[in-house]
């Protein structure tokens, strides 16, 4: 990776959105919450989710990731309101195939992960891209189980 690589891959807008990360902190009372680690890097992301009539009503999220990771997250943090588990999973097997295998955007109300298209040449930021999708995945997962019991 080269200077040009790298001043490619952390744009200005990447950096926009990761220095404006909305829904940060954490719920005083989830209905489910899922922390998530890429074992490359070391960035964690923990998500709190109220879900209700199986969408997500409320969400927080406590993000320690590099600005790939976090400008994923803000985009996660400005559409989630409102969506399924399988929604975030189509977003989040969506935004895995753009990278992977150069795949279509995201679909709507995630396209703006498009931003992130430059980084599927740089697999070792493809962890830390996915954890929010991931843990909001899995959070939601949580408060589907607890609800059930």
């Amino acid at each position: 990776m080269d200077d040009s690589d790298l001043i490619a891959l952390y744009s200005g807008r990447i950096l926009a959105l990761a220095a404006a990360i909305p829904r940060t902190g954490r719920l005083e009372a989830p209905s489910g919450s899922a922390k998530r680690r890429s074992p490359l890097c070391g960035s964690t992301v923990t998500v709190d989710v109220v879900v209700k009539d199986g969408a997500v009503v409320d969400f927080a999220q406590d993000v320690k990731a590099c600005a790939l990771g976090q400008a994923a997250s803000a985009i996660v943090g400005a559409n989630v309101i409102g969506r399924t588990r399988a929604e975030i999973e189509r977003a989040r097997d969506e935004l895995k195939a753009m990278l992977k295998s150069d795949g279509p955007t995201p679909s709507p109300p995630f396209e703006e992960l498009e931003v992130l298209r430059p980084a599927r040449d740089f697999k070792n930021r493809h962890a830390s891209i996915l954890l929010c999708l991931d843990a909001t995945a899995e959070a939601i997962a949580n408060a589907e189980k607890a609800d059930c019991a």
